[in-house]
């Protein structure tokens, strides 16, 4: 044992183990079956859980089969119309109860948590167990005020969760709290490497008294989770873990009327400018990648640094890498833990391995024997090395080196993924300018990591979509007034090619074009179609667009940028300047309408100017909020633009149908690409020579006539759209959510009857998925 004197010269850290007895002794309850119904099942089928510090088998449990998963629905079923029912103080005091006995038995959550995950017990004791609590307390508020702060909407009903081992009690939380607080009832399967705090929290629900079904707990592997994402009983599905099983489950649930969030991996940036306090940028990279052995979603895993600045901040970041310490979770004194899983640690060590083969320079750090990866740092790394594209879910950055910020922004973005960045300088306005740049859901300025039940958490792009937490969070698991128990659209013939010399006669020919980039150009086919009027006479020829024609117009619409960045107003002045227009051409566009065949012409192009004006005055209205979180930041939740939109005009009404789908959309800040209505594409067509009149950019709004069903699968499927709105019969809706899970759009879509002249036309809703929450944080009053 050294003297307290050579202790402090040496400044070395001394064992300061947490003993695992009473963990320990919990676990001997086992082997454990699943949670349904209020109570547990008799175990079965049963499998080993391990600590991975140590190898060790800590606890048997049961493999979750297809009848189980039937059990857990049935019970959330049941009990999802009593729960739902309950006026909000009743659901809040439960949720209060919940956090109030975590708190009780923090010690054995943080060190259960510890021994199941390999996690330091410093993190699971100071950020994982606290934070947990915080979701259940901030949720119990919601569920007090979810009926006056959410008028008209509703619960969904059973949902579905399904969450990652990296944080397992923390998205337990993030999960249940908000759903319970909605109204929903739930069945939550935890990951199969770390079930054992979600166990315990099950006997929490009993303690309390939760009604039983309320909360179901099935445990094992993805065969589980599969069951559940196919279970036709399930209303909603909310994911969190890799991009690749995030999408089998878009395609999975495509067409079936599911709700569904996902929440997936992430390559984020970590930005360092020359002007940046480079020994906080250091402990901020620390916090970034080496927090939880890097087994974290939005790690600052991709490190840029200003050109300027980076030897010494090389040299800075490898000295404090060489100091942290690897080692037994349950140490105090511990950096770094063990990796969840050996299969994990060998994917770890193989991406790194790549990265090196492809020119990378590895520096590490130390770390002993086992399940545990020493942190590590890889410079001399170009764009397409693997470890820079890739997410490695370990403690491994990249570094590279830029020297403008234009430079920074273009390397940040250069990445499939847009969960998180992270942002250094001391420049105000450069660190806002490139937050509003970054194409990320949450941005952190001179600070990592931060998380708070009320801000919300998502990501862009193949990172996912939905939010979690605050308003937004609380949104994902309420359904939006909508044309419930309506008729289905129905299906309309699919369009011919006109053949040689056919066509309308009498009068100059008229040759109808698609419109792209604020020109109008020819289908690319070289092909139109006939138009036929109610009484069954062409009325007009459309161009049949192609493939081709949805590229041309992506790329129009990819290359109109300035909208985006243009101020409400100033989008606001073209909208009003737009209806204007519309006015003014009222006749014209009646006639059109009657040619067309619609019920009631002039009531049609009159709710079509109105909704001009509606839009033009949401333009600057559809504000972010401020979010109280932690004190000494401002935690800022901006109402940004996806960018590109692709819209699935209805077939009728041919010209409200498009207007209200397209101005909502631009009068947000998007672009769009839309397919009007496959029997009346005419009104639409002739709308722009409209937007040329009355200053709308070229690319803002593109329209491409044709079958509907071959265009939505070709928009659906484009890497360059970033959303899709998607009004079409039920075939064509589960089409374009399954081609949708290429770059995981995301896509709103119906396909029942509404009445688009009445308040069901203009609904919030399509002014909502116009926008995606991006979470800002800044430092405020430190």
């Amino acid at each position: 044992m050294p003297s307290i004197s050579e202790v402090l010269d040496s400044m070395d850290y001394g064992p300061a183990p947490e003993s695992a007895d009473h963990a320990l002794k919990w676990l001997e309850r086992g082997p454990f079956g699943h949670f349904i119904n209020g109570a547990f099942t008799a175990p079965d089928a049963l499998f080993t859980t391990d600590n991975p510090a140590t190898g060790a088998p800590l606890a048997q449990v049961s493999q979750g089969s297809a009848a189980d998963i039937d059990a857990a629905v049935a019970a959330a079923r049941a009990a999802f119309g009593d729960w739902s029912a309950r006026p909000g103080h009743e659901r809040a005091r439960y949720l209060y109860a919940m956090a109030r006995h975590i708190q009780k038995r923090e010690r054995l959550f943080a060190v259960l948590e510890v021994l199941d995950n390999g996690k330091p017990i410093r993190e699971a004791r100071d950020i994982d167990i606290p934070l947990a609590v915080r979701h259940f307390y901030h949720h119990a508020g919601w569920a007090e005020l979810v009926v006056e702060e959410f008028p008209n909407h509703r619960p969904h009903g059973v949902c579905g969760q399904i969450i990652p081992w990296n944080f397992p009690l923390l998205m337990l939380a993030w999960k249940i709290a908000p759903a319970l607080a909605a109204g929903n009832t739930v069945v939550l399967k935890p990951a199969e490497y770390t079930p054992l705090t979600a166990l315990l929290f099950a006997e929490i629900c009993t303690e309390i008294g939760l009604p039983p079904g309320v909360v179901n707990i099935v445990t094992g592997d993805g065969t589980t989770g599969a069951a559940l994402v196919a279970h036709e009983g399930v209303d909603k599905i909310a994911f969190t873990g890799s991009t690749a099983v995030g999408r089998e489950i878009r395609r999975a649930t495509a067409g079936t009327g599911k709700a569904l969030t996902l929440e997936l991996g992430g390559k984020s940036p970590f930005i360092v400018f020359a002007d940046a306090d480079l020994d906080a940028a250091v402990e901020g990279v620390v916090d970034a990648i080496w927090f939880n052995q890097g087994e974290v979603c939005c790690a600052g895993s991709r490190i840029l640094v200003a050109e300027a600045v980076a030897p010494r901040f090389e040299a800075l970041l490898r000295a404090r890498m060489g100091r942290l310490r690897a080692g037994d979770p349950l140490d105090k004194g511990t950096d770094i833990g063990a990796i969840v899983h050996p299969r994990q640690l060998e994917r770890i060590t193989g991406l790194v391995d790549q990265a090196q083969a492809q020119g990378a320079t590895v520096h590490a750090g130390t770390a002993p024997q086992g399940c545990f990866c020493p942190p590590m740092l890889l410079t001399d790394v170009a764009p397409a090395n693997i470890a820079v594209t890739e997410e490695i879910f370990g403690p491994v950055a990249v570094m590279m080196t830029f020297r403008t910020p234009p430079e920074a922004l273009e390397l940040a973005n250069n990445t499939r993924y847009g969960l998180a960045a992270s942002v250094w300088t001391e420049n105000i306005g450069t660190a806002m300018d490139v937050a509003a740049n970054l194409r990320a859901g949450v941005v952190w300025i001179n600070a990592t990591n931060l998380f708070d039940a009320n801000a919300p958490f998502g990501g862009m792009r193949e990172s996912g979509f939905g939010r979690e937490g605050g308003r937004a969070g609380m949104l994902a698991y309420l359904a939006a007034p909508g044309p419930q128990g309506r008729a289905p659209l129905a299906d309309s013939p699919a369009p011919v090619p006109l053949p040689a010399g056919g066509g309308a006669g009498g009068g100059i020919d008229r040759t109808t074009k698609l419109f792209i980039g604020g020109a109008f150009k020819r289908a690319d086919a070289g092909q139109s179609w006939s138009v036929h009027g109610a009484g069954g006479d062409v009325i007009g020829q459309a161009p049949w667009g192609s493939r081709k024609d949805i590229r041309n117009a992506v790329e129009a619409a990819a290359k109109a940028t300035g909208w985006g960045r243009a101020t409400g107003h100033e989008r606001a002045q073209v909208l009003y300047f737009l209806a204007e227009n519309m006015d003014r051409r009222r006749a014209e566009m009646t006639e059109a309408l009657v040619q067309a065949g619609s019920p009631d012409p002039a009531a049609e192009v009159d709710c079509s100017i109105r909704r001009a004006f509606l839009h033009a005055a949401w333009a600057d209205k559809l504000d972010g909020r401020v979010h109280a979180t932690r004190s000494a930041h401002v935690t800022l939740a901006m109402n940004v633009p996806h960018g590109v939109m692709g819209v699935i005009c209805p077939d009728a009404p041919a010209l409200l149908g498009f207007v209200s789908l397209v101005l909502p959309a631009i009068a947000m800040g998007n672009r769009v690409v839309v397919v009007p209505s496959q029997t009346q594409p005419l009104p639409a067509l002739d709308f722009g020579q409209l937007l040329v009149s009355s200053d709308v950019p070229g690319g803002v709004v593109n329209i491409v006539s044709g079958p509907r069903a071959a265009l939505t699968r070709v928009l659906a499927a484009h890497d360059g759209v970033d959303a899709l709105c998607c009004v079409a019969p039920p075939e064509v809706c589960a089409m374009a959510e399954a081609e949708a899970a290429g770059n995981l759009k995301p896509v709103w879509t119906e396909s029942a009857q509404r009445d688009w002249f009445g308040p069901a036309g203009q609904e919030a809703v399509f002014r909502e998925f116009a926008v995606q929450v991006k979470t800002v944080w800044t430092p405020y009053g430190a």
